[in-house]
C-alpha cells in the first residue's frame, strides 16, 4: 500500500484553516456590555429558582392530591384514575428531599428518591492511595433499574420514577423502605435492611396490588450498571484485577474483564460481583436468576494519563412474576475483597478473590492464607512475608537438594556419555540405547532433575496469586515501602519507559539481581551436564541467554506490581542461593557420588516397566533400520 505523506500544500491548507477558525472565535467573543447582561440574567434566574424551591418545600405533593384537586388544573386533565394512574406519572410526585441518608458503623449511604436505589456508598474504614475516602458508588457512576411493560402498552423504568422513603429501626438494624406508589395499597417497594457491623445488606423487591398493571406477557428486567472508580496508585495493576465475577449453575464461576470489551451469558445465576481489585459490589439472590447477561468495557485509554474510572460493568437479570406480582429476596454486599470476610458468609463468595484454580487455590486457601494470618497476627507484615518465605524455602529445600544431586551425577557421567556419543556417532539410536543403559545403572537420569522442579511449580504459582489478592497487605508499610500491595518508588523518572513506567521500584530491582546470581549458579551446573548434539541448538548458549533475559523480563514485569510480591522473590532467591552454596560446598561430595555410581554400575539393575518398554521400542526401531539398510 502506498504510504501517504503530507506535502507543503496540505500543510499550508491546514495552517490557513486554523487561522480562519481562530479569527472566527475572536470575532465571536462577547463585548463587556454583553457579558454584564449575561451575568445579570444569570443572577435573576438563580433568584427565581430559589424562590420556586422555597415554594415547593412548603408542601409535599402526594398521590391523593391528584384525586382531591390539590394540583393544578392542567395536571387534573391527565387521567390518573385508570390502571396506569399515578405509576405512569409518578415522576411528578416530588418530595422535599432528593436523597435519603443513612449511616452505620461501616457505611455512609445515600438513597436517591428518584429511582429508589443506592446513589452513594462510602466505606468509612478505608481510604484510597491519595488518603481520600473510598466510594464504591458516587456521582452517578451506578444505576439500578427495573424495566417492565404495563397493560396499557407503556414501558416503566423505575430509575425515572420518584419513590417515597421511610426509615425505621428494628432493634440494631436500620430498615429503609422506598415505595413507588400508585396508591397507599398499590406500590412497588425496595426494602433495604442494614445490620450492625455487616457489609451485607438485605434487599427485597416486591410489588403489591400491581398484578392488573404489570403486563405478565412481557419480561421484567433488572438492570445494574457500574463504572468502577480508581482506588490504587498503579492504574494498570488495579485494572488487571478489576473484573466481573458471577456464579452460575450451582457452583460454577466465571470472569469477565481481561479484554477491552467482552460479554457473556449464563443460566441459573446465584450472584454477580463487580470487583474493583480490593473492593467489590455483589448482588446475590436467594433463588438464582434464570439467566444473566454481563458486559465489561475497559475505560482506561492511556495508563500514563490520570483516570477516574477503570472499567464499566453491566448486568441484566430477569425477574419472574408470581401471581402477577414481583417478589425477589436478595442481598447487596459493598465492602473489601477480603477472603476472610467473604468466606465467612458461606455463599461461595471467596471465589471473587482470584487465588487460582485447582491445586493452586487449595494451597492458598488451606496453607498460605492461614499461615500468613498467623504470622501477621504478631509480626509487622513485611517481617511476616520474610518469615513466611524462609519457612517455605526450608520446606522445599529437599527438592533443591534432589535437583542439585541429579545435576551432580550427570556432571560426573558426562565424560562417559560423551564417549558413547562419539563411539556411536553414526548410529544415534544405538547411542541413545547405551546412554539410557548407563544412566539406569548409575542411578542418574535427566528426569530426576526435572521432576523436583515441577514439584515447585504449584507453590510458585500459588504465591504469585496470593500476594496480589492479600487484602491485609493494603496500605501496610515496610522500610521505604509505603504500601506493600502497590509498587514502591525510590526515584521518579522525567519520562515514561514503555512496559516499565515512569518510576524506579527498588524491590523488583533487588529481586532481578538476586535471580541473576541464582541462575548463574544453576545454569553453570546445567550447561556442564547438557550434551551438545549434532543438528540441535546449542543449549549452553540458550541457557546463558536466559540467564540475562529472565532478570530483565522480571524487572520490567514487576515494576508496577505489588512490592510485597517483589519482596518475596528477592528473599526467596537469596535463600535459594544460600541453600545451593551449602549443598554444593558442605553436603555433596563428588568423589563419594562418583564411587557410589561405580558401585551402582556393578549391581544388576532391574528395569521398570516404562524403561523396559522404551528399551524394547528402541531395539525394534534399530532392527527395522538395519533391515532397511540391507534392502
Amino acid at each position: 500500500m502506498e504510504e501517504k505523506k503530507l506535502d507543503i500544500n496540505s500543510i499550508i491548507g491546514f495552517l490557513l484553516i486554523f487561522g480562519i477558525l481562530m479569527y472566527m472565535l475572536w470575532q465571536n467573543q462577547p463585548t463587556p456590555e454583553e457579558l454584564e447582561a449575561q451575568e445579570k440574567a444569570k443572577q435573576e434566574q438563580i433568584e427565581a429558582d430559589k424562590k420556586t424551591s422555597e415554594q415547593n418545600q412548603t408542601k409535599v405533593t402526594t398521590a391523593e392530591d391528584y384525586t382531591s384537586g390539590a394540583v393544578s388544573d392542567s395536571l387534573q386533565l391527565i387521567n390518573l384514575k385508570n390502571k396506569l394512574g399515578a405509576l405512569a406519572y409518578s415522576e411528578t410526585l416530588v418530595s422535599d428531599k432528593k436523597e435519603t441518608r443513612v449511616e452505620t458503623d461501616l457505611f455512609e449511604l445515600k438513597f436517591n428518591n428518584r429511582g429508589g436505589y443506592l446513589s452513594e456508598v462510602k466505606l468509612k474504614e478505608f481510604v484510597d492511595f491519595n488518603k481520600e475516602p473510598i466510594y464504591i458508588v458516587k456521582d452517578n457512576n451506578a444505576s439500578f433499574n427495573i424495566n417492565f411493560g404495563t397493560t396499557e402498552s407503556r414501558i416503566v423504568n423505575t430509575k425515572d420514577r420518584y419513590f417515597t422513603p421511610t426509615v425505621t429501626k428494628n432493634g440494631d438494624n436500620t430498615i429503609v423502605s422506598m415505595k413507588l406508589k400508585v396508591s397507599e395499597t398499590k406500590f412497588l417497594e425496595y426494602r433495604y435492611e442494614l445490620k450492625k457491623d455487616d457489609y451485607m445488606i438485605d434487599f427485597t423487591i416486591r410489588s403489591q396490588g400491581l398484578s392488573d398493571i404489570i403486563n405478565s406477557s412481557q419480561a421484567v428486567s433488572l438492570d445494574w450498571n457500574l463504572k468502577t472508580y480508581r482506588h490504587a496508585k498503579s492504574i494498570s495493576y488495579e485494572n488487571r484485577y478489576t473484573e466481573v465475577v458471577f456464579e452460575y449453575e450451582d457452583g460454577k464461576d466465571d470472569y469477565l474483564g481481561q479484554q477491552e470489551q467482552t460479554d457473556d451469558t449464563a443460566a441459573d445465576v446465584s450472584y454477580v460481583a463487580f470487583k474493583q481489585h480490593f473492593f467489590t459490589s455483589i448482588l446475590l439472590a436467594d433463588v438464582p436468576f434464570k439467566t444473566g447477561t454481563f458486559e465489561s468495557r475497559n475505560l482506561v485509554q492511556d495508563e500514563e494519563i490520570d483516570t477516574v474510572y477503570t472499567k464499566a460493568f453491566v448486568a441484566k437479570l430477569p425477574l419472574e412474576l408470581a401471581g402477577g406480582e414481583i417478589n425477589k429476596t436478595m442481598d447487596w454486599y459493598y465492602g473489601p475483597s477480603d477472603f476472610k470476610i467473604l468466606n465467612a458468609y458461606d455463599r461461595n463468595l471467596d471465589e471473587v478473590v482470584p487465588l487460582g484454580w485447582g491445586i493452586f487455590g487449595w494451597i492458598n486457601k488451606y496453607v498460605f492464607i492461614p499461615l500468613f494470618a498467623f504470622l501477621g497476627g504478631f509480626l509487622p507484615y513485611g517481617i511476616a512475608i520474610i518469615v513466611m518465605t524462609i519457612l517455605i524455602k526450608l520446606l522445599m529445600s529437599f527438592v533443591q537438594y534432589k535437583q542439585f544431586l541429579s545435576q551432580a551425577k550427570m556432571k560426573i557421567l558426562k565424560p562417559e556419555l560423551d564417549a558413547i556419543r562419539e563411539k556411536y556417532k553414526d548410529n544415534k539410536m544405538k547411542a541413545q540405547q547405551e546412554t539410557m543403559a548407563l544412566q539406569s545403572k548409575a542411578g542418574a537420569s535427566p528426569l530426576s532433575g526435572c521432576l523436583p522442579a515441577l514439584v515447585q511449580l504449584p507453590v510458585f504459582y500459588a504465591l504469585f496469586q496470593f500476594f496480589p489478592s492479600a487484602f491485609d497487605l493494603r496500605q501496610k508499610s515496610f522500610l521505604w515501602v509505603e504500601d506493600l500491595s502497590s509498587y514502591d518508588t525510590v526515584a521518579n523518572l522525567p519520562f515514561n519507559i514503555p512496559f516499565y513506567g515512569d518510576h524506579v521500584s527498588l524491590f523488583p530491582l533487588l529481586a532481578s539481581i538476586a535471580i541473576f546470581f541464582y541462575m548463574r549458579l544453576t545454569t553453570g551446573q546445567q550447561v556442564a551436564t547438557q550434551p551438545q548434539q549434532e543438528g540441535m541448538p546449542d543449549m549452553g548458549k540458550m541457557m546463558k541467554y536466559m540467564m540475562y533475559f529472565s532478570p530483565i523480563m522480571m524487572l520490567f514485569f514487576f515494576n508496577n506490581y505489588a512490592s510485597g510480591l517483589s519482596l518475596y522473590y528477592f528473599i526467596s532467591n537469596l535463600i535459594s542461593i544460600g541453600i545451593i552454596l551449602v549443598i554444593k560446598n558442605y553436603i555433596l561430595d563428588e568423589d563419594k557420588i562418583h564411587a557410589q555410581i561405580q558401585e551402582n554400575k556393578k549391581k544388576p539393575k532391574k528395569q521398570s516397566k516404562f524403561q523396559a518398554r522404551m528399551q524394547g521400542m528402541m531395539e525394534q526401531a534399530e532392527k527395522q533400520k538395519q533391515a532397511q539398510k540391507k534392502r
